[in-house]
């Protein structure tokens, strides 16, 4: 099978094949997998106690200069896979005990993603874990499929979101993405062990003296939705990569103080959810891209 996509934003017409690359996101139309393991690095809601069931999916439809994942970020790596294997990869994990799904940017391979979840009952959450920049026509494809929305809001500044990420409309985007995932799922649902069940958690990276689009970013979520309706989480863990020579003002860290500020700011605005302190800035969380679990 071959199109030429239109699944993204981008809507580039690139000819995209059963594994035939093509396309910003340089990946064919199967999915491309680098790892599929327990994965402990999530929210508390969502890792759990026994990890979420993270499958990480190669290539993407942004060209954030500042990735940590930028080794499969750029469509290397990774095998490719066809749906009958990718629901055994899910069932395999569901079967070691974790406590989530959790698909990570796979929003280039939604349509065999949402076929491998028709039908599939795992009796457990599955999370979509993506960039926020994708369609609303793309995330219906996954309505009834998906439980757990966890996207990024990374920039509400336009020229932001074209200088880091070559996508000027991210901010609109993004909005119009997160507006439907909350249309699916509805306000969010914990258990009683604090694990997520439904809803929509919006992550937000913390730039580098970047704290007012932060807030822009939090007014965001506090102004749309209604109190107490969906997860934020505020990450700090802002790590400066090599290749940063044309972006100095990222060749930093988030400072504490920045970081104490926008938690407070946070706090003001009455969003549930998570923060993190500065020495979560670290590359020891991303994982190897080794194939584990990949069959």
């Amino acid at each position: 099978m071959e199109i030429r996509c239109t699944l993204c934003p981008r809507r580039c017409e690139a000819v995209r094949g059963d594994d035939i690359a093509g396309g910003l996101c340089r990946s064919p139309l199967l999915p491309r997998i680098a790892r599929a393991a327990p994965h402990y690095g999530e929210e508390p809601c969502v890792a759990g106690p026994n990890g979420a069931g993270a499958v990480f999916f190669t290539g993407c439809n942004l060209r954030c200069v500042f990735c940590q994942n930028i080794d499969i970020s750029r469509g290397e790596g990774g095998e490719i896979v066809t749906v009958p294997q990718l629901r055994d990869m899910l069932l395999r994990l569901r079967d070691r005990g974790v406590d989530s799904i959790d698909l990570v940017t796979g929003a280039h391979y939604i349509t065999a993603i949402a076929e491998a979840l028709s039908g599939l009952s795992l009796g457990i959450p599955v999370v979509w874990n993506s960039s926020g920049y994708e369609s609303v026509e793309g995330l219906r494809l996954l309505e009834g499929l998906v439980q757990v929305y966890m996207p990024d809001f990374k920039y509400f500044d336009p020229k932001a979101a074209k200088r880091y990420s070559a996508a000027a409309d991210y901010p609109e985007i993004a909005a119009a993405a997160i507006k439907e995932m909350f249309r699916q799922v509805g306000p969010y649902v914990l258990d009683d062990k604090g694990l997520m069940k439904r809803g929509v958690l919006i992550r937000h990276l913390i730039l580098p003296g970047r704290a007012e689009d932060t807030r822009d970013v939090i007014d965001f979520a506090a102004d749309e939705f209604p109190r107490g309706s969906v997860l934020f989480s505020l990450m700090s863990q802002y790590t400066p990569m090599p290749g940063l020579e044309r972006f100095p003002e990222l060749n930093a860290r988030v400072t504490a103080e920045e970081n104490r500020e926008l938690i407070h700011y946070m706090q003001v605005r009455h969003l549930d959810g998570f923060w993190q302190e500065p020495d979560a800035a670290t590359v020891e969380m991303i994982p190897d891209w080794d194939l584990t679990g990949v069959e």
